[in-house]
């Protein structure tokens, strides 16, 4: 009997890899009755997209979402049902080198997420999985579901869903992956995440060549090979070097839960009450926020 993270585990080699391996059984034990987590993480590899991540059952299940996630209700985004990856991946942000999904790993959001459905298990098996999220760039009312996918099929197996917004306080017309483009772990943007690490990662065998996306990668490894070598000049010129600051100075910060089971982002309510209030401003083009409607 297939065991969780057995289909991520045998994609992977560890030895090369900075991806956790996890271990489901014990994040179940270590997080049970502790607030479900969520992510999505931004994913430079074959191609670009969001892979927008919700825990449960010691996992986080995961779907790949090609153009992200979108705030209009009226806008109905695919979303491909992909392995579930281990509760530890839910703070990743760095570079895969090589192998499956190497390329460059953005945490593009974070926060806690609520089933709006009374049973997770009997939503994700009809096929109509309703929740709400708590994110520093999502939040509010959303619903999964799943459709027959191109050419039909029996869509009890089908991998392809619909990544919806319902219409709350919280959607809007405003594109928020543009809008609010950075990594809500380190402020930084894909080059300056490369930078941080090997630029010339990909002098041969990049994970695209061809493209648009190829020509992203090439423009992302100029950037992060020009801002390497400039803070290395200015290091042996004995200058101080410049970083972007850290998105809300220690409110970012990750550290390690005392169980050894997830690394969690420290949160600070007034950092992520700015940045909440500001996409929701944003949304309604630029007014002032509503107040949530009383339940």
């Amino acid at each position: 009997m297939a065991k969780p993270l057995d289909e991520y585990k045998r994609k992977r080699d560890f030895t090369r890899s900075p991806e956790p391996a996890g271990d489901a059984d014990a994040a179940k034990k270590t997080r049970k009755d502790k607030p479900r987590f969520f992510c999505v993480q931004k994913h430079l590899a074959s191609h670009l997209h969001y892979d927008l991540r919700l825990e449960h059952e010691g996992v986080l299940m995961s779907w790949a979402v090609p153009k992200g996630p979108s705030l209009d209700p009226k806008t109905k985004r695919l979303a491909m049902h992909v392995e579930d990856h281990p509760v530890e991946y839910g703070t990743f942000e760095g570079v895969i080198p090589e192998g499956y999904g190497a390329g460059i790993v953005m945490l593009w959001d974070q926060g806690t997420w609520e089933p709006e459905s009374a049973d997770v298990d009997q939503a994700l098996a009809k096929g109509d999985l309703k929740f709400k999220l708590d994110g520093y760039k999502l939040k509010g009312s959303w619903v999964l579901v799943r459709t027959a996918g191109y050419g039909g099929g029996d869509r009890a197996k089908s991998k392809s869903w619909l990544l919806i917004k319902h219409r709350d306080d919280w959607s809007g017309d405003v594109d928020i992956t543009e809008f609010a483009p950075l990594s809500v772990k380190s402020n930084q943007d894909l080059h300056e995440i490369l930078a941080e690490d090997n630029p010339d990662v990909w002098r041969t065998n990049r994970p695209v060549e061809g493209g648009e996306t190829g020509a992203m990668l090439r423009e992302i490894i100029q950037k992060a090979a020009a801002l390497k070598a400039g803070r290395e000049k200015a290091i042996g010129q004995g200058k101080a070097v410049a970083h972007r600051p850290k998105a809300g100075g220690k409110t970012f910060a990750s550290k390690k839960a005392a169980d050894g089971s997830i690394q969690m982002l420290e949160e600070s309510h007034e950092a992520k009450g700015r940045a909440s209030r500001a996409v929701a401003r944003k949304a309604r083009g630029g007014g002032a926020p509503r107040r949530a409607k009383k339940r």
